[in-house]
């Protein structure tokens, strides 16, 4: 499970296997018990949402969009893309 970043105790992830065909590119976050995943492309947008309250969901979907280039970047260079 390759970590990207980590931010106010919020883990933004994603699976070493993102299924086969893989998975188009997205980020999983968690705290504690709580889960969600987002798509990157063609815009950020949440998919599944565990436990994370719409504040703590914008300000997530906030982050992703600031760091991008850095979850891009992750991903690629860990799938050889």
């Amino acid at each position: 499970m390759p970590k990207v970043f980590e931010t106010n105790g919020y883990k933004f992830f994603f699976f070493s296997n993102e299924g086969n065909p893989r998975e188009p590119i997205h980020i999983h976050v968690r705290k504690g018990e709580k889960l969600a995943k987002f798509w990157i492309k063609p815009i950020v947008a949440l998919e599944d949402n565990y436990g994370f309250n719409s504040k703590e969901l914008n300000w997530i979907e906030n982050e992703i969009e600031s760091k991008l280039v850095l979850i891009q970047g992750k991903w690629n260079d860990f799938f050889g893309i």
